[in-house]
């Protein structure tokens, strides 16, 4: 189990009057807050998925808590900026942060130097939703399932070419490419908006891309699904197998947003914040805005969620390495 920054972890290790000290100044500390408006960084634009998920969180924290809760746009680095000051600010839970798989695991693999260290910088909250990247191709290419897809690619190699707008879309490009000994050449983009149009105008032959920007053009006939990188199909596109059904095992990969506060935060606060993010995961509301997202609502502790930084940058990295990717 990964040793996060979370104080309980430390506590046991001291002697018993020492732990009820801890215990007293963390509690004291979860009793009085807040008392005073929350702000959620996040580092990406209005609009996309992380933002809008933070804006319902936020909304509804503010109502269980009884002050305002701020989403703040700070948009640069692939995330790092707010990362950043996420990761500079007080540990009081006054700044949180909205935490997406960029941030947490893949810029770690991406960029030479962060600004920040995703496991030491914060304590995890919680993951509030994931969901998996949906191999697709447009609605006029002449493919329709993974292996009509590789077949078509090896016939015109030119064409050859997929989407991604670095982060998970790139990395998991490349473990498809590696597993399946194929060439596509990566095509950057600005947003998982633009890597769909490219897909409905034929600039790209294939991208791995996240439900939100892409879920209207599928029902619109435009953009095919052939694969999931989910364990079970996914209820948006049902008829799209699995990566794994489609030939590909350990091609298994969910996209997160989640909630991180600054490394030293109280326990107290950071269980409080825990609870209450669990409690809104489930109500019918969030839950019918995250359907229209196409992502699904997560419970989980903040321990799981530092387990599952640890475990998947090793794995990132060497999928990283094999591909020849040059840290930025």
């Amino acid at each position: 189990m990964l040793k996060t920054s979370i104080a309980i972890f430390f506590a046991a290790a001291l002697p018993f009057a020492a732990q009820a000290q801890v215990a007293q100044v963390q509690g004291d500390a979860a009793a009085g807050w807040p008392k005073q408006p929350i702000k959620i960084l996040v580092g990406f634009g209005a609009g996309g998925s992380n933002d809008i998920i933070a804006r319902i969180v936020g909304q509804k924290l503010s109502e269980r808590l009884g002050q305002p809760v701020v989403i703040e746009n700070r948009v640069g680095g692939n995330g790092n900026i707010a990362a950043e000051a996420v990761a500079r600010a007080a540990p009081d839970g006054y700044t949180l942060g909205s935490a997406p798989t960029s941030i947490m695991i893949h810029n770690v693999v991406l960029f030479e130097k962060l600004p920040y260290d995703p496991i030491k910088s914060f304590a995890p909250v919680a993951i509030v939703a994931n969901y998996p990247m949906y191999l697709s191709v447009g609605a006029d290419l002449p493919v329709k399932s993974v292996a009509e897809l590789l077949a078509y690619a090896k016939a015109n190699p030119a064409k050859a070419n997929y989407g991604g707008t670095t982060g998970v879309f790139q990395l998991v490009s490349e473990l498809f490419k590696q597993k399946s000994a194929t060439n596509f050449e990566y095509i950057p983009y600005k947003s998982s908006a633009e890597m769909v149009t490219a897909l409905m105008t034929g600039q790209t032959m294939m991208s791995f891309v996240d439900p939100a920007p892409l879920m209207s053009q599928v029902r619109a006939g435009k953009v095919r699904v052939i694969g999931v990188t989910a364990s079970k199909r996914s209820p948006d596109t049902p008829d799209a197998p699995t990566m794994e059904e489609a030939g590909f095992p350990g091609m298994e990969a969910e996209a997160f947003s989640a909630i991180v506060a600054p490394a030293g935060t109280p326990v107290a606060i950071v269980g409080k914040l825990n609870t209450a993010i669990g409690e809104i995961v489930k109500l019918p509301d969030v839950l019918e805005r995250f359907k229209q997202l196409a992502a699904n609502p997560h419970v989980g502790t903040p321990e799981a969620f530092a387990a599952l930084v640890a475990r998947e940058i090793p794995r990132w990295k060497a999928v990283a390495e094999k591909a020849n990717i040059k840290p930025q």
